[in-house]
């Protein structure tokens, strides 16, 4: 009997459970409505367009024509898009594992419960708020190889000067730099993360004899894997479809010359939205710029179903630590 009284209790509560969950699914959909109908109305229809004309030849001003496989065999031909792929990987590559390190690096430091942290938190973050195109002119000032103050500093130390943007060898390495101008936004989501771990974890480590290495290797970090996973999906994302303002200006696209290999020295700084552009827009080869679009677009699609796969392996949340 009370077997039977416990069986019809657990099946009352799984009932009540299965009603809270989809009344949550129900208003979590409702929120929803705005988001949604914004994509179709605001989103749904240019991809569609885009779609179509890959496959269009159109020049804007005049009407699209069907073009086959035409934009297809200019994208396998094509030299510049090779260059402004592997430019962006390599930005790509280099700049997130180190924006990641940084931002992680100034979380903890500022993650500690010292007077006037808050004053530091704000000097960090600020920087990232500037806006790109003042922060673009303020790094070509900087990376100026005449009176600019990063070769200034690298005298200090008997080093001698670069011409950064205008060498086709530092140019990416100037790019990478200058963004850790912004890593003040991950600094911010790892400082969210570490302040949501439990104390409790640091304290039963502590008891258990682990120093800070143990407890930053065995805690901090499985704790922070779910941060860090987004950290690195985001940083990918933007990542591969930023640069469009920095290299415009840093390559002097601005002058209207024309010209569709106008990514500085030897095409350097010729990233995949940059190329975009131009082909779009300086070209009016509209169709091959859809192109280019879509592919980027299913490189980042790739690369993010890539690391979901492989996420299981290494991310870890609360209640897996704790179960």
């Amino acid at each position: 009997m009370v077997l039977e009284t416990a069986g019809v209790g657990a099946r009352v509560r799984r009932k009540r459970r299965g009603g809270l969950l989809r009344e949550e699914a129900r208003w979590g959909w409702l929120l929803q409505i705005p988001n949604i109908i914004g994509l179709l109305v605001f989103a749904a229809g240019p991809l569609i367009a885009s779609l179509v004309m890959i496959f269009m030849n159109w020049q804007i001003i005049t009407p699209p024509t069907y073009a086959g496989l035409d934009n297809f065999n200019t994208l396998f031909s094509d030299p510049l898009f090779a260059k402004a792929l592997y430019n962006t990987v390599y930005i790509t590559v280099f700049s997130v594992p180190l924006y990641m390190a940084l931002g992680l690096l100034l979380a903890l430091a500022l993650n500690q419960k010292l007077r006037g942290m808050a004053i530091y938190r704000v000097i960090f973050f600020l920087p990232s708020q500037m806006p790109a195109v003042a922060n673009a002119i303020l790094w070509l000032w900087l990376f100026n190889p005449d009176y600019g103050l990063v070769n200034w500093f690298l005298g200090l130390f008997h080093i001698p000067p670069s011409t950064w943007v205008q060498d086709p060898v530092m140019a990416k390495p100037a790019l990478i730099i200058m963004g850790i101008w912004g890593v003040g936004v991950g600094m911010i989501i790892y400082l969210a993360g570490l302040q949501g771990i439990p104390q409790e974890l640091y304290e039963a480590a502590a008891i258990d004899g682990a120093g800070a290495w143990r407890r930053f290797r065995n805690v901090t970090l499985p704790m922070l894997t779910p941060v860090i996973f987004f950290s690195l999906i985001i940083g990918i994302i933007n990542t591969m479809q930023s640069g469009f303002t920095t290299t415009y200006l840093f390559t002097g696209a601005q002058a209207g010359n024309g010209s569709t290999d106008s990514g500085g020295p030897d095409n350097a700084l010729l990233l995949m939205f940059l190329y975009i552009y131009h082909q779009g827009f300086v070209d009016f080869s509209m169709g091959y710029a859809s192109l280019l679009a879509w592919v980027l677009c299913v490189i980042i699609l790739a690369l993010t179903m890539i690391n979901f796969k492989l996420a299981g392996r290494w991310v870890y949340y609360e209640g897996q630590l704790r179960g």
